[in-house]
Protein backbone atom coordinates (compact mmCIF):
# COMPACT_ATOMS: atom_id res chain seq x y z
CA UNK A 1 0.00 0.00 0.00
CA UNK A 2 1.06 3.07 -0.62
CA UNK A 3 1.49 6.41 1.41
CA UNK A 4 -0.46 9.77 0.29
CA UNK A 5 1.45 12.61 0.94
CA UNK A 6 0.01 16.37 0.27
CA UNK A 7 3.38 19.13 0.05
CA UNK A 8 1.72 22.36 0.11
CA UNK A 9 3.43 24.35 -3.24
CA UNK A 10 6.14 27.42 -2.06
CA UNK A 11 3.86 30.38 -3.73
CA UNK A 12 6.46 33.34 -4.58
CA UNK A 13 5.42 36.64 -2.99
CA UNK A 14 4.70 40.08 -5.43
CA UNK A 15 7.88 41.58 -4.21
CA UNK A 16 10.28 38.65 -5.37
CA UNK A 17 8.66 38.73 -9.36
CA UNK A 18 11.95 38.03 -11.50
CA UNK A 19 12.15 39.88 -14.72
CA UNK A 20 10.41 38.69 -17.64
CA UNK A 21 13.58 38.63 -19.45
CA UNK A 22 14.69 35.77 -17.05
CA UNK A 23 11.67 33.68 -17.23
CA UNK A 24 12.74 31.12 -19.90
CA UNK A 25 16.23 30.94 -17.48
CA UNK A 26 14.20 29.96 -14.97
CA UNK A 27 11.90 27.74 -16.39
CA UNK A 28 15.31 25.35 -18.33
CA UNK A 29 16.92 25.70 -14.62
CA UNK A 30 13.84 24.29 -13.36
CA UNK A 31 13.71 21.74 -15.62
CA UNK A 32 16.87 20.64 -15.40
CA UNK A 33 16.89 20.50 -11.43
CA UNK A 34 13.95 18.16 -11.69
CA UNK A 35 15.60 15.67 -14.21
CA UNK A 36 18.54 16.17 -11.96
CA UNK A 37 16.66 14.41 -8.78
CA UNK A 38 14.86 12.45 -10.78
CA UNK A 39 18.06 10.58 -11.91
CA UNK A 40 19.54 10.08 -8.56
CA UNK A 41 18.14 6.33 -7.78
CA UNK A 42 19.93 6.04 -4.56
CA UNK A 43 17.88 8.43 -3.22
CA UNK A 44 14.29 9.01 -3.10
CA UNK A 45 13.44 10.98 -0.05
CA UNK A 46 10.83 13.45 -0.64
CA UNK A 47 12.73 17.24 0.20
CA UNK A 48 12.27 18.53 3.04
CA UNK A 49 9.08 21.35 2.90
CA UNK A 50 9.09 24.54 5.43
CA UNK A 51 6.18 24.28 7.69
CA UNK A 52 4.47 26.47 10.49
CA UNK A 53 5.70 26.10 13.64
CA UNK A 54 2.99 23.93 15.39
CA UNK A 55 1.16 23.10 11.62
CA UNK A 56 0.50 19.17 11.09
CA UNK A 57 0.32 17.47 7.89
CA UNK A 58 -3.32 15.75 7.48
CA UNK A 59 -3.28 12.80 5.75
CA UNK A 60 -6.66 11.68 4.15
CA UNK A 61 -7.09 7.97 3.69
CA UNK A 62 -8.64 6.71 0.57
CA UNK A 63 -10.99 3.08 0.82
CA UNK A 64 -12.02 0.88 -1.86
CA UNK A 65 -13.80 -2.44 -1.65
CA UNK A 66 -13.93 -5.09 -3.96
CA UNK A 67 -17.23 -5.80 -4.74
CA UNK A 68 -16.61 -8.66 -7.74
CA UNK A 69 -16.03 -11.64 -5.59
CA UNK A 70 -15.83 -12.07 -2.34
CA UNK A 71 -12.46 -13.24 -0.94
CA UNK A 72 -14.01 -15.65 1.66
CA UNK A 73 -17.30 -16.92 2.78
CA UNK A 74 -17.45 -18.30 6.05
CA UNK A 75 -20.27 -19.72 8.28
CA UNK A 76 -23.82 -18.20 8.53
CA UNK A 77 -23.31 -19.09 12.58
CA UNK A 78 -19.41 -17.59 12.18
CA UNK A 79 -20.36 -15.68 15.88
CA UNK A 80 -21.10 -18.78 18.18
CA UNK A 81 -21.50 -18.79 22.01
CA UNK A 82 -20.59 -21.13 24.95
CA UNK A 83 -21.76 -21.84 28.08
CA UNK A 84 -19.74 -23.31 30.78
CA UNK A 85 -20.44 -26.91 32.87
CA UNK A 86 -19.77 -24.97 35.88
CA UNK A 87 -23.49 -23.36 35.56
CA UNK A 88 -24.59 -26.69 36.53
CA UNK A 89 -21.90 -26.99 39.49
CA UNK A 90 -22.61 -23.87 40.96
CA UNK A 91 -26.53 -23.73 40.84
CA UNK A 92 -26.97 -21.38 37.56
CA UNK A 93 -28.98 -23.38 35.29
CA UNK A 94 -32.86 -22.74 36.67
CA UNK A 95 -31.15 -19.18 35.30
CA UNK A 96 -31.40 -20.34 31.83
CA UNK A 97 -34.90 -20.03 32.31
CA UNK A 98 -35.09 -16.04 32.34
CA UNK A 99 -36.76 -13.73 29.91
CA UNK A 100 -33.86 -11.43 29.90
CA UNK A 101 -31.54 -13.73 29.28
CA UNK A 102 -33.76 -15.42 26.46
CA UNK A 103 -34.32 -12.82 24.92
CA UNK A 104 -30.65 -11.64 25.16
CA UNK A 105 -29.85 -14.83 23.59
CA UNK A 106 -31.98 -14.40 20.89
CA UNK A 107 -30.67 -11.60 19.90
CA UNK A 108 -27.34 -13.33 18.86
CA UNK A 109 -29.31 -15.98 16.61
CA UNK A 110 -28.27 -17.68 14.31
CA UNK A 111 -25.48 -19.19 16.43
CA UNK A 112 -24.22 -22.68 17.77
CA UNK A 113 -24.61 -23.32 21.15
CA UNK A 114 -21.35 -25.04 22.68
CA UNK A 115 -21.47 -26.48 25.89
CA UNK A 116 -18.03 -27.21 27.44
CA UNK A 117 -14.83 -25.85 28.96
CA UNK A 118 -12.41 -27.10 31.75
CA UNK A 119 -15.21 -28.51 33.95
CA UNK A 120 -16.49 -31.07 31.09
CA UNK A 121 -13.27 -33.01 31.81
CA UNK A 122 -14.67 -34.13 35.02
CA UNK A 123 -18.71 -34.63 33.81
CA UNK A 124 -20.20 -37.91 33.56
CA UNK A 125 -22.56 -38.06 30.48
CA UNK A 126 -25.86 -40.39 30.95
CA UNK A 127 -28.17 -40.90 27.67
CA UNK A 128 -31.70 -41.70 30.23
CA UNK A 129 -33.81 -42.31 27.03
CA UNK A 130 -31.32 -44.85 24.89
CA UNK A 131 -28.15 -45.67 27.34
CA UNK A 132 -24.94 -46.67 26.12
CA UNK A 133 -24.77 -50.13 25.83
CA UNK A 134 -21.62 -52.42 26.42
CA UNK A 135 -19.44 -52.80 23.56
CA UNK A 136 -16.44 -54.83 24.36
CA UNK A 137 -15.06 -51.22 25.87
CA UNK A 138 -15.85 -47.89 26.95
CA UNK A 139 -18.75 -46.05 25.59
CA UNK A 140 -19.17 -43.13 23.98
CA UNK A 141 -19.18 -41.07 27.68
CA UNK A 142 -15.90 -42.06 28.23
CA UNK A 143 -14.49 -40.44 25.07
CA UNK A 144 -16.28 -37.49 25.28
CA UNK A 145 -15.57 -36.90 29.23
CA UNK A 146 -12.03 -37.62 28.60
CA UNK A 147 -11.04 -35.58 25.40
CA UNK A 148 -13.59 -32.85 25.46
CA UNK A 149 -10.94 -29.91 26.27
CA UNK A 150 -7.57 -28.82 25.72
CA UNK A 151 -5.98 -32.76 25.41
CA UNK A 152 -2.50 -31.01 25.49
CA UNK A 153 -2.72 -29.89 29.36
CA UNK A 154 -4.61 -34.08 30.37
CA UNK A 155 -0.67 -34.30 32.29
CA UNK A 156 -1.58 -30.77 34.41
CA UNK A 157 -5.01 -31.83 35.19
CA UNK A 158 -4.90 -35.81 34.72
CA UNK A 159 -1.67 -36.75 35.29
CA UNK A 160 -1.20 -38.41 32.42
CA UNK A 161 -0.58 -37.29 29.05
CA UNK A 162 -1.98 -38.03 25.36
CA UNK A 163 -0.07 -38.02 21.83
CA UNK A 164 -1.67 -36.85 19.06
CA UNK A 165 -2.39 -40.48 17.22
CA UNK A 166 -3.83 -42.00 20.45
CA UNK A 167 -6.53 -39.10 20.23
CA UNK A 168 -7.00 -39.63 16.71
CA UNK A 169 -7.58 -43.09 17.01
CA UNK A 170 -9.64 -42.80 19.92
CA UNK A 171 -11.82 -40.25 17.91
CA UNK A 172 -12.49 -43.00 15.18
CA UNK A 173 -13.38 -45.07 17.71
CA UNK A 174 -15.87 -42.93 18.91
CA UNK A 175 -17.24 -41.84 15.42
CA UNK A 176 -17.74 -45.91 15.32
CA UNK A 177 -19.82 -46.15 18.74
CA UNK A 178 -21.94 -43.09 17.63
CA UNK A 179 -22.98 -44.13 14.41
CA UNK A 180 -25.03 -47.04 15.49
CA UNK A 181 -27.08 -45.11 17.60
CA UNK A 182 -30.40 -43.72 15.85
CA UNK A 183 -29.82 -40.15 17.60
CA UNK A 184 -26.25 -39.88 17.16
CA UNK A 185 -26.44 -41.12 13.42
CA UNK A 186 -25.88 -37.90 12.26
CA UNK A 187 -24.01 -36.00 14.92
CA UNK A 188 -20.85 -34.37 13.60
CA UNK A 189 -17.69 -34.44 15.32
CA UNK A 190 -15.01 -31.61 16.26
CA UNK A 191 -11.80 -31.97 17.58
CA UNK A 192 -9.23 -32.08 19.18
CA UNK A 193 -9.56 -28.66 20.79
CA UNK A 194 -6.14 -28.21 21.59
CA UNK A 195 -4.69 -24.65 23.35
CA UNK A 196 -2.52 -22.32 21.84
CA UNK A 197 -0.43 -23.86 19.41
CA UNK A 198 3.23 -23.70 20.93
CA UNK A 199 5.82 -26.32 19.32
CA UNK A 200 4.16 -29.25 21.69
CA UNK A 201 0.44 -28.38 20.61
CA UNK A 202 1.25 -28.55 17.17
CA UNK A 203 3.79 -31.54 17.80
CA UNK A 204 -0.06 -33.26 19.25
CA UNK A 205 -2.41 -31.57 16.18
CA UNK A 206 0.05 -33.21 13.60
CA UNK A 207 -0.51 -36.96 14.80
CA UNK A 208 -4.52 -35.87 15.28
CA UNK A 209 -4.34 -35.02 11.56
CA UNK A 210 -2.58 -37.71 10.58
CA UNK A 211 -4.89 -40.52 12.07
CA UNK A 212 -8.12 -38.78 12.79
CA UNK A 213 -8.04 -35.88 10.17
CA UNK A 214 -11.41 -37.00 7.65
CA UNK A 215 -13.12 -38.37 11.13
CA UNK A 216 -13.69 -34.74 12.47
CA UNK A 217 -16.36 -32.53 10.62
CA UNK A 218 -14.09 -29.21 11.53
CA UNK A 219 -10.56 -29.10 13.33
CA UNK A 220 -10.80 -26.81 16.53
CA UNK A 221 -8.47 -24.93 18.83
CA UNK A 222 -8.59 -22.15 21.51
CA UNK A 223 -7.11 -19.03 22.39
CA UNK A 224 -6.59 -16.97 24.87
CA UNK A 225 -4.83 -13.43 24.46
CA UNK A 226 -3.69 -11.94 27.88
CA UNK A 227 -2.97 -13.24 31.67
CA UNK A 228 -5.97 -11.78 34.05
CA UNK A 229 -3.66 -11.20 36.82
CA UNK A 230 -1.52 -8.84 35.45
CA UNK A 231 -3.75 -7.16 32.37
CA UNK A 232 -3.96 -3.62 32.72
CA UNK A 233 -6.68 -0.99 30.29
CA UNK A 234 -3.72 0.29 28.04
CA UNK A 235 -2.93 -3.77 27.33
CA UNK A 236 -5.96 -3.92 25.05
CA UNK A 237 -4.53 -1.22 22.88
CA UNK A 238 -1.29 -3.10 21.83
CA UNK A 239 -1.05 -3.70 18.31
CA UNK A 240 1.40 -6.39 19.08
CA UNK A 241 -1.61 -7.95 21.11
CA UNK A 242 -3.98 -7.83 18.76
CA UNK A 243 -1.39 -9.42 16.17
CA UNK A 244 -1.09 -12.48 18.23
CA UNK A 245 -3.73 -14.63 16.46
CA UNK A 246 -2.40 -14.13 13.65
CA UNK A 247 0.35 -16.11 13.83
CA UNK A 248 -1.74 -19.07 15.90
CA UNK A 249 -3.83 -18.95 12.71
CA UNK A 250 -0.69 -19.32 9.99
CA UNK A 251 0.25 -22.66 12.41
CA UNK A 252 -2.60 -24.36 12.37
CA UNK A 253 -3.94 -23.97 8.89
CA UNK A 254 -0.26 -25.34 8.03
CA UNK A 255 -1.05 -28.32 9.65
CA UNK A 256 -4.37 -28.98 8.70
CA UNK A 257 -3.59 -27.84 5.07
CA UNK A 258 -0.75 -30.61 5.35
CA UNK A 259 -3.53 -33.94 5.47
CA UNK A 260 -6.26 -32.24 4.97
CA UNK A 261 -6.73 -29.60 2.58
CA UNK A 262 -9.97 -27.16 2.98
CA UNK A 263 -10.79 -28.63 5.99
CA UNK A 264 -13.02 -26.33 7.74
CA UNK A 265 -11.29 -24.90 11.08
CA UNK A 266 -12.74 -23.32 13.89
CA UNK A 267 -11.83 -21.34 16.50
CA UNK A 268 -13.94 -22.98 19.38
CA UNK A 269 -13.33 -20.74 22.29
CA UNK A 270 -11.76 -17.26 22.77
CA UNK A 271 -11.51 -15.37 25.43
CA UNK A 272 -9.51 -11.69 26.20
CA UNK A 273 -8.35 -12.90 29.69
CA UNK A 274 -7.38 -16.01 31.60
CA UNK A 275 -8.10 -17.00 35.24
CA UNK A 276 -11.74 -15.80 34.98
CA UNK A 277 -10.95 -12.29 33.35
CA UNK A 278 -10.56 -9.21 35.13
CA UNK A 279 -12.56 -6.85 36.96
CA UNK A 280 -13.79 -3.41 35.26
CA UNK A 281 -11.31 -4.46 32.50
CA UNK A 282 -12.21 -7.61 30.76
CA UNK A 283 -15.85 -6.81 31.21
CA UNK A 284 -15.24 -3.29 30.09
CA UNK A 285 -15.39 -0.92 26.31
CA UNK A 286 -11.87 -1.39 26.20
CA UNK A 287 -11.65 -5.43 25.92
CA UNK A 288 -14.57 -4.88 22.66
CA UNK A 289 -11.01 -4.20 20.63
CA UNK A 290 -9.81 -7.08 21.09
CA UNK A 291 -13.13 -9.11 20.18
CA UNK A 292 -13.69 -6.99 17.06
CA UNK A 293 -10.58 -7.47 15.76
CA UNK A 294 -10.66 -10.99 16.55
CA UNK A 295 -14.36 -11.33 14.12
CA UNK A 296 -12.83 -9.57 11.38
CA UNK A 297 -9.10 -11.00 10.99
CA UNK A 298 -10.73 -14.86 11.96
CA UNK A 299 -13.34 -14.00 8.57
CA UNK A 300 -10.30 -12.61 6.39
CA UNK A 301 -8.55 -15.97 7.07
CA UNK A 302 -11.10 -17.87 6.20
CA UNK A 303 -11.84 -19.80 9.62
CA UNK A 304 -15.79 -21.33 9.34
CA UNK A 305 -16.55 -20.37 13.10
CA UNK A 306 -15.83 -18.59 16.78
CA UNK A 307 -17.01 -19.69 19.70
CA UNK A 308 -17.33 -17.02 22.23
CA UNK A 309 -16.69 -18.54 26.02
CA UNK A 310 -18.53 -17.33 27.53
CA UNK A 311 -22.37 -16.49 26.59
CA UNK A 312 -23.18 -15.88 30.51
CA UNK A 313 -21.73 -17.34 33.76
CA UNK A 314 -19.43 -16.23 36.47
CA UNK A 315 -16.28 -14.36 36.41
CA UNK A 316 -15.62 -11.16 33.92
CA UNK A 317 -15.08 -12.79 30.10
CA UNK A 318 -18.85 -12.86 29.49
CA UNK A 319 -21.32 -11.24 27.33
CA UNK A 320 -23.96 -11.13 30.01
CA UNK A 321 -22.64 -10.57 33.74
CA UNK A 322 -24.29 -12.03 36.57
CA UNK A 323 -27.28 -9.54 37.05
CA UNK A 324 -28.52 -10.68 33.27
CA UNK A 325 -26.93 -7.54 32.03
CA UNK A 326 -25.48 -7.23 28.27
CA UNK A 327 -21.49 -5.83 28.76
CA UNK A 328 -19.55 -3.76 25.66
CA UNK A 329 -19.02 -7.15 24.21
CA UNK A 330 -22.45 -7.96 23.91
CA UNK A 331 -23.81 -5.04 22.33
CA UNK A 332 -20.78 -5.43 19.96
CA UNK A 333 -21.57 -8.89 19.21
CA UNK A 334 -25.28 -7.93 18.29
CA UNK A 335 -24.35 -5.04 16.20
CA UNK A 336 -21.84 -7.40 14.56
CA UNK A 337 -24.88 -10.02 14.07
CA UNK A 338 -27.25 -7.72 12.75
CA UNK A 339 -25.19 -5.99 9.96
CA UNK A 340 -22.36 -8.03 8.89
CA UNK A 341 -22.80 -10.76 6.52
CA UNK A 342 -20.66 -14.05 5.73
CA UNK A 343 -19.29 -12.91 2.58
CA UNK A 344 -15.36 -11.02 3.04
CA UNK A 345 -14.77 -8.74 0.72
CA UNK A 346 -11.14 -7.32 0.25
CA UNK A 347 -10.30 -4.03 1.00
CA UNK A 348 -8.06 -1.74 -0.55
CA UNK A 349 -6.69 1.77 1.18
CA UNK A 350 -3.87 4.34 0.67
CA UNK A 351 -2.38 6.72 2.97
CA UNK A 352 -2.94 3.93 6.18
CA UNK A 353 0.19 2.27 6.77
CA UNK A 354 3.85 4.31 7.16
CA UNK A 355 6.63 3.20 4.78
CA UNK A 356 8.45 -0.18 5.99
CA UNK A 357 11.84 0.37 7.70
CA UNK A 358 14.03 -2.86 7.50
CA UNK A 359 13.41 -5.22 10.67
CA UNK A 360 10.42 -3.43 11.48
CA UNK A 361 6.83 -4.89 11.50
CA UNK A 362 4.25 -2.32 10.84
CA UNK A 363 1.41 -3.11 12.70
CA UNK A 364 -1.65 -0.39 12.04
CA UNK A 365 -3.57 1.00 14.84
CA UNK A 366 -6.20 1.38 12.54
CA UNK A 367 -8.10 -1.69 11.05
CA UNK A 368 -10.78 -2.04 8.45
CA UNK A 369 -12.85 -4.49 7.04
CA UNK A 370 -15.60 -5.01 5.10
CA UNK A 371 -18.42 -7.85 4.36
CA UNK A 372 -21.83 -7.64 2.20
CA UNK A 373 -23.94 -6.27 4.78
CA UNK A 374 -26.19 -8.95 6.62
CA UNK A 375 -28.88 -10.49 4.13
CA UNK A 376 -31.75 -11.05 6.77
CA UNK A 377 -31.36 -7.43 7.85
CA UNK A 378 -34.29 -5.84 5.90
CA UNK A 379 -33.40 -2.06 6.18
CA UNK A 380 -30.96 -2.79 3.39
CA UNK A 381 -30.99 -4.21 0.10
CA UNK A 382 -29.04 -6.95 -0.99
CA UNK A 383 -25.37 -5.41 -2.89
CA UNK A 384 -25.29 -3.06 0.14
CA UNK A 385 -21.48 -3.30 2.12
CA UNK A 386 -20.52 -3.12 5.69
CA UNK A 387 -17.21 -1.90 7.11
CA UNK A 388 -16.41 -2.01 10.50
CA UNK A 389 -13.10 0.13 11.93
CA UNK A 390 -11.20 0.14 14.60
CA UNK A 391 -9.31 2.97 15.40
CA UNK A 392 -6.27 2.93 18.17
CA UNK A 393 -4.97 5.95 17.70
CA UNK A 394 -5.22 8.74 19.74
CA UNK A 395 -6.33 11.24 17.01
CA UNK A 396 -9.41 11.05 15.11
CA UNK A 397 -8.95 9.30 11.41
CA UNK A 398 -10.49 10.60 8.12
CA UNK A 399 -11.64 8.06 5.35
CA UNK A 400 -12.68 9.08 2.22
CA UNK A 401 -14.61 6.36 0.21
CA UNK A 402 -13.25 5.87 -3.55
CA UNK A 403 -13.75 3.82 -6.56
CA UNK A 404 -16.85 2.24 -5.94
CA UNK A 405 -18.14 3.33 -2.65
CA UNK A 406 -17.70 7.03 -4.06
CA UNK A 407 -21.19 9.30 -3.22
CA UNK A 408 -23.22 6.83 -1.88
CA UNK A 409 -25.11 7.27 1.25
CA UNK A 410 -23.19 5.72 4.91
CA UNK A 411 -25.10 4.72 8.36
CA UNK A 412 -22.98 5.41 10.95
CA UNK A 413 -23.14 3.18 13.85
CA UNK A 414 -20.45 4.44 16.18
CA UNK A 415 -20.05 2.95 19.59
CA UNK A 416 -18.24 4.38 22.36
CA UNK A 417 -18.11 4.20 26.11
CA UNK A 418 -20.60 5.98 28.01
CA UNK A 419 -20.29 7.43 31.49
CA UNK A 420 -16.88 8.76 33.32
CA UNK A 421 -15.11 5.63 33.12
CA UNK A 422 -13.99 5.98 30.06
CA UNK A 423 -12.70 2.77 28.17
CA UNK A 424 -13.16 0.67 31.69
CA UNK A 425 -16.69 1.21 31.21
CA UNK A 426 -19.81 -1.15 31.22
CA UNK A 427 -21.73 0.68 29.26
CA UNK A 428 -21.58 1.60 25.94
CA UNK A 429 -23.38 4.78 23.82
CA UNK A 430 -24.45 4.20 19.82
CA UNK A 431 -24.45 7.60 17.82
CA UNK A 432 -24.37 9.17 21.58
CA UNK A 433 -27.38 7.28 22.65
CA UNK A 434 -27.10 4.66 25.68
CA UNK A 435 -27.71 1.39 24.35
CA UNK A 436 -30.11 -0.37 27.77
CA UNK A 437 -32.45 -2.91 27.37
CA UNK A 438 -36.24 -1.88 27.07
CA UNK A 439 -37.38 -4.22 29.23
CA UNK A 440 -37.03 -7.94 30.25
CA UNK A 441 -38.45 -9.17 26.31
CA UNK A 442 -37.41 -6.15 24.73
CA UNK A 443 -33.86 -5.27 22.96
CA UNK A 444 -33.35 -1.82 22.15
CA UNK A 445 -33.69 -0.43 18.53
CA UNK A 446 -30.27 0.11 16.84
CA UNK A 447 -30.75 3.43 15.36
CA UNK A 448 -27.87 4.28 12.86
CA UNK A 449 -26.65 8.09 12.09
CA UNK A 450 -27.13 8.76 8.42
CA UNK A 451 -24.31 10.56 6.64
CA UNK A 452 -24.78 12.41 3.51
CA UNK A 453 -23.21 11.13 -0.03
CA UNK A 454 -19.74 11.70 -0.65
CA UNK A 455 -18.94 12.79 3.32
CA UNK A 456 -15.64 11.79 4.39
CA UNK A 457 -16.55 9.54 7.63
CA UNK A 458 -14.34 10.51 10.88
CA UNK A 459 -13.37 7.78 13.32
CA UNK A 460 -13.06 9.58 16.82
CA UNK A 461 -9.58 8.38 18.77
CA UNK A 462 -9.85 5.05 20.33
CA UNK A 463 -13.12 4.34 19.08
CA UNK A 464 -15.04 1.39 16.91
CA UNK A 465 -18.14 1.51 14.88
CA UNK A 466 -20.03 -0.06 11.77
CA UNK A 467 -19.94 1.70 8.67
CA UNK A 468 -23.09 0.67 5.77
CA UNK A 469 -22.60 1.66 2.05
CA UNK A 470 -25.72 1.95 0.82
CA UNK A 471 -26.87 0.65 -2.66
CA UNK A 472 -23.79 -0.31 -3.87
CA UNK A 473 -25.16 -3.13 -5.53
CA UNK A 474 -22.14 -4.81 -4.97
CA UNK A 475 -22.10 -8.28 -7.36
CA UNK A 476 -20.31 -10.02 -4.60
CA UNK A 477 -23.22 -9.18 -2.37
CA UNK A 478 -26.38 -9.46 -4.52
CA UNK A 479 -26.72 -13.25 -4.21
CA UNK A 480 -26.33 -15.57 -1.26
Amino acid sequence: MRVLCAFPEAMPSSNSRPPACLAPVALILALLLHLSLSSQAGDRRPLPVDRAPGLKEKTLILLDVSTKNPVRTVNENFLSLQLDPSIIHDGWLDFLSSKRLVTLARGLSPAFLRFGGKRTDFLQFQNLRNPAKSRGGPGPDYYLKNYEDEPNNYRTMRGRAVNGSQLGKDYIQLKSLLQPIRIYSRASLYGPNIGRPRKNVITLLDGFMKVAGNTVDAVTWQHCYIDGRVVKVMDFLKTRLLDTLSDQIRKIQKVVNTYTPGKKIWLEGVVTTSVGGTNNLSDSYAAGFLWLNTLGMLANRGIDVVIRHSFFDHGYNHLVDQNFNPLPDYWLSLLYKRLIGPKVLAVHVAGLQRKPRPGRVIRDKLRIYAHCTNHHNHNYVRGSITLFIINLHRSRKKIKLAGTLRDKLVHQYLLQPYGQEGLKSKSVQLNGQPLVMVDDGTLPELKPRPLRAGRTLVIPPVTMGFYVVKNVNALACRYR
